[in-house]
């Protein structure tokens, strides 16, 4: 396992993470919990100490679940949370106003929610779900990250940028507050490359790869007539003709990808840390077979530089979240 100093600490973290949204169980469909906790033990196990969740995931219940299988591994992880919008907005608007999405006292008390979730003391990581950079001047929650890290309850303290918008995040930045960025980038979504990365290595800020696979586009299983199970949110991401789209897209990448990848899934987790900026990747798991799959293609290391451009040309800008 490949491991990446965080931000500018000497904190050594796991390139492959795990992103626990799917145990959750809402949106994603189909979680068992039992299933679950063997998965985070195995993935302790082989050596994997990056763990990413959420307040919101279940409500709680992936971090309870995270919380548990630290417990029992008797290891120290680097465990993440975010907080989100008051207003339960996401991603945050243009109009939206800092008081009412994340003012000082409820940044406070929803951390200390999460921390009572997880059984710790503590997170090694604690973000915004969304952001907007028009609030980047604002004291408020300057104050609460102050606060926090004062208190010994956050170490690390980050943004989850708004879907597809990178570079809504480089403002708060340059406050010199924010230790990592966590993004969407893939092989479809490869703007972080034109302005956060370099602004990241510039400023030795982390960054934190999400949607490594585009909610399961880039793993080569979503064919024109798949289905997901009712009140899975895939339903809608992959609504009309979208999965169609994204499976004539991934025939042609594999052709891009076939001498080095032995599948998409592969050459989509690969593609992501063939690059320096990236921290680490949290691609979400569920199932064993996944994690293991994960593992295999972490363990073949970046792509190679003749790769990395050819895939260039994939990139597709489009929202499916809207």
């Amino acid at each position: 396992m490949e491991y990446r100093n965080f931000d500018k600490s000497e904190r050594k973290v796991s390139r492959l993470g795990v992103g626990t949204w799917g145990m959750g169980k809402t949106f994603w469909i189909g979680a068992d919990d039992a299933e679950s906790k063997r998965v985070l033990r195995k993935a302790i196990d082989e050596g994997i100490n990056f763990f990413d969740s959420a307040l919101v995931y279940g409500m709680g219940h992936s971090e309870k679940l995270l919380g548990e299988a630290e417990k029992e591994s008797g290891r120290q992880l680097f465990i993440t949370s975010k907080i989100p919008s008051k207003k339960f907005e996401w991603p945050a608007k243009e109009d939206s106003k800092l008081e009412e999405s994340f003012p000082t006292d409820y940044i406070i008390q929803t951390t200390e929610k999460s921390l009572r979730n997880l059984k710790r003391d503590y997170l090694d990581l604690q973000q915004f779900h969304v952001w907007n950079d028009s609030w980047a001047d604002r004291d408020e929650w300057k104050e609460a990250i102050y606060r926090l890290k004062k208190d010994g309850k956050v170490r690390f303290f980050g943004i989850s940028v708004n879907d597809h918008q990178p570079s809504n995040g480089i403002k708060a930045g340059q406050t010199g507050l924010i230790d990592s960025f966590q993004v969407i980038f893939n092989i479809f979504d490869q703007s972080p490359i034109d302005e956060l990365f370099p602004f990241c290595l510039k400023n030795q800020i982390s960054v934190i790869v999400r949607v490594p696979f585009d909610e399961g586009a880039l793993t080569g299983n979503i064919k024109p007539d798949t289905t997901f199970p009712k009140k899975d949110f895939r339903n809608r991401y992959f609504r009309g003709d979208r999965k169609k789209q994204v499976w004539e897209r991934v025939q042609k990448i594999m052709e891009d990808v076939k001498e080095e990848a032995e599948s998409p899934a592969e050459a989509a987790l690969r593609f992501t840390i063939s690059f320096e900026a990236v921290t680490a990747v949290i691609p979400g798991v569920r199932r064993m077979q996944h994690l293991m799959s994960n593992i295999r293609a972490a363990e073949k290391g970046p792509l190679s530089s003749e790769t990395v451009q050819k895939l260039a040309k994939h990139r597709w800008i489009r929202n499916f979240y809207e």
